[in-house]
């Protein structure tokens, strides 16, 4: 058995106060991962090229304010 498929069996066995418990660190921990690897991709260039276009896109009149 995965390690994946033992964690759904705990999961499921979870109270509703364990689960709401273990929701609210799963979404604090899936941020937090997302914010590095997002600083990651910034530090390491990979969003220069897409902000560039975007901001070329900008200076032609090619954006709307949200």
């Amino acid at each position: 058995m995965s390690r994946v498929e033992n964690l759904e069996g705990w999961v499921k066995e979870l109270s509703a106060e364990e689960l709401r418990a273990f929701r609210e660190w799963f979404l604090q921990f899936d941020a937090d991962a997302w914010d590095q690897q997002f600083e990651s991709d910034v530090q390491n260039g990979k969003l220069d090229e897409l902000a560039a276009r975007a901001f070329e896109d900008y200076k032609a009149g090619r954006a709307t304010d949200l």
